[in-house]
């Protein structure tokens, strides 16, 4: 008889590896604690239930990173996708669904699915033997989440987290902004100009916190505290104990010359710190935050050189369980100390719908030819799935590590393109077109249906 998979967790991850995992012939069982345990944010005991907006994101499969994501997963007979065009809203270039619709459509087809079973036990230790996924999401249960912390060291989770955004360094004005490590540190000239550095007058700055303080700030749910630990407290904040603060904090100018005008002592200095290895996404170092997202963009493209800002992500503070995943996870989504254990979803540190089931559908494949005994090639980093999983398995700086959307920073450049805002339509559908090419020559040497 061939062996079980168990899935812990019934949201889009888990719903999506179910599955995959089901079609390739695979016994299948979803523990889902919901009704039976609740949480703060579920209405329902439906699987794959949307929390909070009912929107996929942008469909252009083209020109948009997350519209590849959508395309790579019907390409591969996602649930999740096909689920959200049966219960498709009108809203121009995204794909928004009936949310209820969608949650009972994908629970219905996976409860009638010969190979799957829902039970709703909770699961709250991490099995020694068999084949697990698990994909409990940002709300996982408290005695999960501490078998998890016992079993991956408590460092390794974050049960509060505070995200800094994120800005792609082409958008970011290098004619203002200059590259250098405080006190020019390092021993290599890449390590001495590990950071962007953009100046600011005694004014500006004035008018940066001023604006900082005003701006309107998300509130937490229900049921939710806030315990802030003082190395990433939201910078506003640290700007209501003082209007200083931040100069002396994470915003502090010593050690660093602006090589455009090295006369000029600036009055406080913003720094951004490269997030990926590629060096297409820089992180503001130090600016978790808890404004809404417009208040964001409105504020940090106050601070010179970030006048015309994209964000790859934008920051934020909410309950959130995530894995420490670059330094836990091998390249199969496997846990190290315990390989029998995959983790899919946003638990292992990609954000958004969309995301979560496209770690689902590849945990899900990757369980699936393991149990088979049949060897599954390795996802091409130049798909968007495979960009997503070499970021969250290594890609990424383990040390500052924080939840991703998928998005073109996350891609290897193609070769012969400019970068630069005027070169953005051409590359974007390079990339698309290389992705295509990449995950449909991958899906044809499966023999797992798609």
């Amino acid at each position: 008889m061939t062996q079980r998979l168990h899935i812990v967790g019934g949201g889009m991850a888990g719903s999506e590896a179910a599955w995959q995992a089901a079609e390739a012939g695979i016994p299948v069982v979803i523990h889902e604690m919901r009704p039976k345990v609740e949480t703060f944010a579920h209405r329902t005991g439906d699987l794959a239930e949307m929390v909070c907006s009912n929107s996929f994101r942008s469909d252009d499969h083209e020109q948009n990173a997350v519209g590849l994501l959508h395309w790579e997963m019907l390409q591969a007979g996602g649930l999740v996708m096909r689920q959200a065009y049966t219960h498709r809203l009108p809203a121009g270039g995204a794909l928004a669904v009936d949310r209820d619709a969608f949650s009972a459509g994908v629970t219905q087809v996976l409860r009638d699915h010969p190979n799957v079973s829902v039970s709703d036990e909770e699961i709250t230790e991490l099995p020694e033997d068999g084949q697990w996924i698990f994909a409990t999401g940002p709300l996982t249960s408290s005695a999960l989440g501490a078998a998890i912390a016992r079993e991956t060291g408590a460092d390794a989770l974050a049960f509060f987290d505070a995200i800094a955004p994120i800005v792609y360094f082409d958008s970011i004005d290098m004619d203002v902004a200059w590259l250098q490590s405080r006190y020019d540190k390092g021993e290599t000239e890449e390590e001495r100009k590990a950071y962007i550095n953009c100046p600011m007058t005694k004014p500006q700055y004035e008018a940066f916190i001023d604006a900082l303080l005003a701006a309107d700030k998300t509130a937490f749910h229900e049921g939710e505290t806030a315990g802030y630990f003082d190395g990433c407290l939201p910078i506003e904040v640290m700007a209501e104990r003082g209007r200083e603060t931040l100069r002396h904090g994470p915003m502090k100018p010593i050690g660093l010359t602006n090589s455009h005008k090295p006369e000029e002592k600036a009055y406080a200095v913003v720094q951004l710190r490269r997030d990926n290895a590629l060096g297409t996404l820089y992180n503001i170092v130090g600016f978790q935050t808890k404004m809404k997202y417009g208040a964001q963009t409105e504020v940090f493209r106050m601070i010179p050189g970030l006048e015309n800002a994209k964000f790859a992500r934008l920051g934020g503070i909410h309950r959130n369980t995530f894995l420490n995943s670059p330094t836990l996870l091998d390249a199969q989504m496997r846990l190290r100390s315990k390989p029998n254990i995959r983790f899919a979803g946003q638990i292992t540190g990609v954000e958004g719908y969309v995301e979560s089931s496209a770690m689902g559908l590849a945990a899900g494949r990757m369980a699936a030819a393991e149990i088979l005994g049949r060897p599954l090639p390795e996802i091409p980093q130049d798909t968007a799935h495979g960009a997503l999983i070499h970021h969250i398995t290594g890609g990424a700086e383990a040390k500052t590590f924080q939840p991703m959307n998928v998005n073109f920073g996350l891609f290897r450049p193609v070769d012969g393109l400019k970068g630069g805002r005027r070169g953005r339509k051409d590359r974007y559908k390079a990339y698309t077109d290389r992705a295509k090419a990449e995950w449909t020559g991958w899906l044809a040497t499966q023999e797992v249906p798609a």
